[in-house]
């Protein structure tokens, strides 16, 4: 099968190196039992690689079973993995399975296992090597072959060194480390992406497919999506909501102001300095002072001329500035035009720079764009 087949047959979408990358080794590690451990922020797909893992494994007769780990109650998680007795505890009224038996001959896919408790990480670990559970309140023994695949969105290195995660059990699942790239350093698979939940959203719901704008999908493509995969998926699915009036949605076209009430365009400070360019001597920290520090000298050296060109009108003379007489009252829209069109041209079209060197927010930035029609 090759890797197009695969992503394919799995739901991978992405034409990226980085994606085709991790879509090789997927395949090459399928087929085997091996533990894998896969790193990612929240909603970049690490489940998706988990079900292609199983899939493509001689394992895929069998089940898969997902359990969240964050997501169940610290009192009653050893209960839902390794099963119990009837009897065994107040509400234990009769025998019950855990995940691991569930999955028994199949993979157990074990998300956001940073936050399981370190007492159940002990009992984890004794399973993983010995392939042997004991229900709660049980006497016997009970053999288990299923194959491990654990995720997390925190680094489990530092987890364990701060002594909130058990080293042994780390060693144990890392046998295989994935790690899914969140989807601002894939830009070119966002593409791909908007045109594949245009398409599910408008089949499930049966209505005419809507068109996007170029000015929307840079918009979409320049954003720093927090959310990832998960967030796109739900602003486009929402902008074809909102847009569609709950009416048929033929002749829907979506631009930048049907997506940018569904974006969070306040980014902190630790994602805007992620997005910095990294140079070999400088700190990100550098890097941002000395982008700002340059931006005010150009504006002081505008402040300058428009000062001048109020203090000596006539002559005959012209406006470095906007190509006018300068005998002639410059219109504000026509300095703030010029001022944006200066500041997208230092940031080499960087949007969210640009409004920040112009202090007004991205949302009045690309209003200013399509009212003075700057491309």
């Amino acid at each position: 099968m090759s890797v197009e087949e695969f992503q394919k047959k799995f739901g991978i979408i992405g034409k990226s190196k980085k994606i085709k990358d991790l879509v090789d080794i997927t395949m090459q590690i399928a087929q085997s039992d091996i533990s894998v451990l896969i790193y990612g922020e929240s909603g970049t797909g690490k489940e998706v690689f988990a079900r292609a893992i199983h899939g493509f494994s001689g394992r895929s007769v069998n089940r898969l079973v997902s359990v969240n780990c964050g997501a169940i109650p610290e009192g009653i998680l050893e209960s839902e993995l390794f099963g119990h007795k009837k009897g065994s505890f107040t509400g234990a009224i009769d025998d019950r399975k855990g995940y691991f038996e569930l999955a028994d001959g199949g993979t157990l896919f074990l998300d956001e296992i940073a936050e399981m408790p370190l007492t159940t990480q002990v009992k984890l670990l004794r399973v993983l090597e010995t392939k042997e559970l004991m229900p709660i309140g049980s006497e016997t023994v009970k053999k288990v072959d299923a194959r491990i695949i654990a995720a997390a969105n925190k680094d489990l290195q530092r987890e364990v060194d701060s002594k909130k995660f058990r080293s042994d059990l780390f060693f144990r699942l890392k046998a295989v480390s994935l790690n899914i790239p969140p989807l601002r350093e894939r830009p070119e698979d966002i593409f791909l992406l908007i045109n594949f939940f245009l398409e599910s959203y408008t089949e499930k719901n049966n209505i005419p497919r809507p068109k996007i704008t170029n000015a929307a999908y840079d918009l979409l493509r320049n954003y720093f999506w927090p959310g990832n995969i998960r967030e796109l998926k739900n602003v486009v699915e929402s902008a074809i909501a909102l847009n569609s009036n709950g009416t048929s949605s033929a002749g829907v076209l979506l631009d930048e102001d049907s997506f940018l009430p569904l974006l969070t365009l306040e980014s902190t400070q630790e994602e805007r300095l992620r997005n910095l360019p990294v140079h070999l001597a400088k700190s990100a920290e550098e890097l941002d002072r000395e982008m700002i520090y340059r931006a005010l000298i150009e504006i002081k050296k505008d402040l300058v001329e428009i000062k001048n060109l109020a203090a000596n009108p006539g002559n005959g003379e012209f406006d470095s500035l906007n190509n006018i007489p300068v005998n002639e009252v410059v219109p504000l829209e026509q300095l703030e035009k010029k001022a944006i069109i200066n500041a997208l041209n230092f940031t080499r079209s960087n949007k969210r720079k640009a409004a920040r060197l112009l202090n007004i927010s991205e949302r009045t930035l690309y209003r200013k764009l399509k009212d003075y029609d700057i491309q």
